[in-house]
């Protein structure tokens, strides 16, 4: 019988081309489970069947439809905040917003000082208070402020002077654009970027709006790394599910040798430095080696660090919910006797 020998440099990423779901998935509590953490609802139905209009007109205009609606938009929460039966649950998530450089050799965004330049173009305040109504924190580097092993970098304030000065001394191809990639639901923010750009460092920017169709493609083209992307910049969302060691699942995706995310060269110094984190037994030694990687890519202008939204829930009045940072968990959830499922005779 042959040894099968995997290649020490096969990386596999998950590419999510469908979305097929049953109408309803039924959990029922464990009632026999071996630890002190037990659920404290007996049954809960996930209905996949609606959409999330339809999800937020039923927690919001009725009682006993849905108890909850998660990954409710900014735009939203004051409908939220205002509905007869239902409360807004918000908490500082492990998330992040960012624009994606595209640090090919042939491309401007080669060069540190034009990230640098268009860090301190953008507004990350005005971001924060009217595209996503204050749910969200500005972003120095990619590490949360909450989260372990962070930086402790402050958010860069706009600086239209600073930003043009260092684009001057870089360089910039007289009427060249600078090109905006972005998902639909981010086309309001990406819009927001590119008019500080153009208003800070003097240049054409021009928004792209990917469509569903071109997401799969464009995903595999960023994944693969066969071909250079079109874009310049890529408005780009992603998470954490552990808040101990941001780089493992954040840093490392958008930056490391073998990160999916990563449009750009492989960074040598980036590289030492996660593989030496990744070697550490030492949890204090690993924050400490964490911080020092999240300034390091402050310090490159690894990425337009935008920020860091905050998790929306829309939840029954009489439903107790538990935001958590990182997953979604129904385990501490209760309802009151004034739910509509104990009126009942639930």
């Amino acid at each position: 019988m042959g040894i099968q020998r995997v290649r020490p440099d096969f990386v596999a990423t998950n590419v999510i081309t469908g979305d097929d779901r049953t109408d309803r998935v039924v959990l029922e509590a464990n009632t026999d489970h071996n630890t002190p953490r037990v659920a404290q609802l007996q049954k809960v139905v996930f209905v996949n069947d609606v959409t999330p209009e339809q999800a937020l007109d039923a927690v919001c205009d009725q009682d006993g439809v849905l108890d909850i609606v998660t990954e409710v938009s900014p735009a939203d929460a004051q409908r939220v905040e205002s509905s007869q039966y239902a409360k807004l649950v918000t908490i500082e998530a492990n998330r992040v917003l960012l624009g994606i450089f595209n640090t090919y050799p042939d491309r401007p965004l080669a060069d540190r000082r034009v990230r640098e330049a268009f860090n301190l173009a953008v507004d990350r305040d005005r971001i924060v208070d009217e595209a996503l109504a204050g749910y969200a924190r500005p972003l120095g580097a990619l590490t949360p402020p909450w989260s372990g092993g962070g930086s402790g970098a402050e958010p860069r304030a706009r600086d239209a002077a600073a930003a043009k000065a260092l684009l001057d001394e870089a360089g910039w191809s007289e009427g060249r654009a600078v090109t905006i990639a972005t998902p639909a639901p981010f086309e309001g923010i990406a819009a927001m970027i590119a008019a500080d750009v153009q208003d800070a460092l003097g240049i054409g920017a021009e928004v792209i709006v990917v469509g569903d169709d071109e997401i799969v493609p464009g995903s595999l083209t960023l994944i693969e790394k066969k071909l250079t992307p079109p874009w310049d910049i890529l408005i780009h969302a992603w998470f954490d599910l552990s808040s101990d060691l941001p780089p493992a699942v954040m840093h490392r995706e958008f930056f490391g040798d073998d990160g999916a995310f990563r449009a750009g060269p492989p960074d040598a110094e980036f590289n030492r430095r996660f593989g030496a984190l990744v070697k550490m037994t030492s949890a204090e030694e690993a924050q400490t080696a964490a911080g020092e990687i999240d300034r390091y890519c402050y310090d490159e202008s690894k990425a337009l660090f935008l920020c860091a939204p905050n998790a929306l829930y829309a939840v029954n009045r009489e439903v107790e919910f538990t935001a958590y940072k990182t997953t979604f968990e129904l385990a501490e959830a209760q309802v009151s006797a004034q739910h509509w499922s104990r009126r009942n005779g639930g």
